[in-house]
């Protein structure tokens, strides 16, 4: 149940993302500044399904990819309206990320302190803290050297020359009309 979550997660676009301002569906290859934004902060990066999908990547390489699939169970948690569901979710988020015995173990603080009576009565922030100490982690660790890596400059890098191609194919079909009129 939590990868589907966690699949459905990385793969939600949000709104804007979906069309273009002339109403055609829109790609990875239509936005070609998608690395300008996941630069510009660590929130746009988690909010674009590709973002997450490269800074994954990225932390697979680095064996900290629990952190930002801790951080993504969070938020898919805080939208659970039913209860039942609600309490199957923090015991799943509880013993994937947070239990002595977790297979996925987050490094944060107070950690020793949660213990499973807190799944009885679950509330959709009882790991906002967490969370919070989660995201400034790579915030300020993990994120900085995303930034700096050769998976995202690589990235950047085909996205511009995408642009320069597409610019030039732009200005050939220009070209082309003005001759021809």
């Amino acid at each position: 149940m939590f990868n589907r979550a966690v699949s459905r997660l990385s793969r939600k676009r949000p709104p804007s993302d979906i069309h273009d301002s002339d109403g055609s569906a829109s790609s990875s290859h239509q936005n070609p500044k998608s690395t300008a934004k996941w630069a510009a902060s660590l929130e746009n990066l988690l909010e674009d399904p590709e973002g997450v999908k490269r800074f994954r990547e990225f932390l697979k390489k680095e064996f900290s990819e629990e952190n930002v699939l801790f951080w993504l169970a969070c938020e898919d948690f805080k939208k659970t309206q039913d209860k039942k569901q609600m309490q199957e979710k923090a015991k799943e988020i509880y013993m994937t990320f947070l239990s002595s015995k977790a297979s996925s173990q987050v490094n944060v603080e107070g950690q020793s302190r949660l213990n499973e009576k807190i799944l009885e009565e679950p509330h959709p922030l009882m790991f906002q803290k967490l969370q919070d100490q989660i995201f400034n982690l790579m915030k300020y660790d993990s994120y900085s050297r995303f930034l700096k890596s050769d998976l995202f400059l690589k990235h950047k890098r085909t996205e511009e020359e995408d642009e320069d191609s597409t610019d030039a194919q732009t200005a050939a079909k220009r070209a082309s009309r003005i001759y021809n009129t």
